[in-house]
C-alpha cells in the first residue's frame, strides 16, 4: 500500500520539522496515513485523541501535511509528536508543481492513505490517481447538499430542517465523492451557521476516525458510487 515513488525530484522550497529518513520507518499491520490541513485542526486533534485510545488503529497518523505555513493545526501536530510538514502553495507556479511537491512528502513519509481535515484545495485527478479510493474528506453538510464553503450557513439559508456532516471518497470534484458514512442533527429555529456549526463539528470528531479506522481495517468497497462497508465480524 505505497504510492508510486515519483521519478524525478526537485527542490520544493519545503517549511518542514522532519524526522531523518532511517526513523522513518513502516509497517505492514498498520496503514500510514497523512492529515492534510489548512487551519485550525480540530478534525486532527479528533484523530489523535483517537488514536491514542486505540480507536484508530490499524491507521496511524504518520505525517501532518499543510499548504499554509502558520496553519495552526501544524502546531498541533508538533505538539503531539508528529512530523508537520508545510508545502508552501505560495511558493509554486500552478496546482501541478505544489502536488509534486505534495507528492515527494507522501512518497518520503511512505503515505499508504490521505485524510482531508479542513484541507482548502481541490486535489486535481493526476494527484488522486496515486491514492485510489484512499483519500476521505469530512464535510460539514449532508452531501450532496450544500457542497463547498459554508456549508452550515448554507443550510440557514435554504431553510434546512436537519443537517449534519458526511465522511466521502474524494474524487476532482467539490465534495462529489462516493460517500462513505453520514451523522445528522436537527436545524434549530434560533440556529445562526455558528452555532449549527459547533454542533456539526461535534458530528465530525466522532465520524472522521470511525471512518478512517474502518478505511485502514480495509472494511470499505467502492463500486461506483455505492460505497459497502463490511461488518466488523467479516460476513
Amino acid at each position: 500500500m505505497t504510492v508510486t515513488t515519483i521519478a524525478a525530484r526537485r527542490s520544493c522550497g519545503l517549511y518542514e520539522e522532519d524526522k531523518r529518513d532511517d526513523e522513518i520507518q513502516s509497517s505492514e499491520a498498520h496503514m500510514r496515513i497523512a492529515v492534510l490541513v489548512s487551519g485550525r485542526g480540530s478534525n486532527l486533534g479528533a484523530l489523535l485523541e483517537a488514536e491514542e485510545r486505540g480507536a484508530l488503529a490499524p491507521a496511524e497518523i504518520s505525517l501532518v501535511l499543510s499548504n499554509r505555513p502558520q496553519a495552526p493545526a501544524l502546531e498541533r501536530a508538533r505538539e503531539a509528536g508528529r512530523t508537520a510538514v508545510c508545502v508552501d502553495q505560495t511558493r509554486y507556479r500552478g496546482r501541478v508543481a505544489m502536488e509534486e511537491a505534495m507528492l515527494e512528502q507522501l512518497t518520503r513519509h511512505r503515505i499508504d492513505a490521505i485524510v482531508l481535515a479542513g484541507f482548502m484545495r481541490i486535489l486535481s485527478a493526476r494527484f488522486l490517481a496515486s491514492f485510489s479510493e484512499r483519500v476521505i474528506n469530512v464535510h460539514p453538510s449532508l452531501l450532496p447538499a450544500f457542497p463547498g464553503l459554508d456549508a452550515a450557513a448554507q443550510a440557514i439559508a435554504h431553510g434546512a430542517k436537519v443537517s449534519g456532516c458526511t465522511v466521502h471518497f474524494v474524487d476532482d470534484g467539490v465534495d462529489t465523492g462516493p460517500i462513505i458514512a453520514q451523522a445528522c442533527t436537527p436545524v434549530h429555529a434560533g440556529d445562526d451557521a455558528a452555532s449549527l456549526h459547533r454542533r456539526i463539528q461535534t458530528l465530525e470528531h466522532e465520524l472522521l476516525p470511525r471512518a478512517v479506522q474502518m478505511l485502514a481495517d480495509g472494511r470499505l468497497s467502492c463500486i461506483g458510487r455505492r460505497v459497502d462497508i463490511r461488518p466488523l465480524d467479516g460476513t
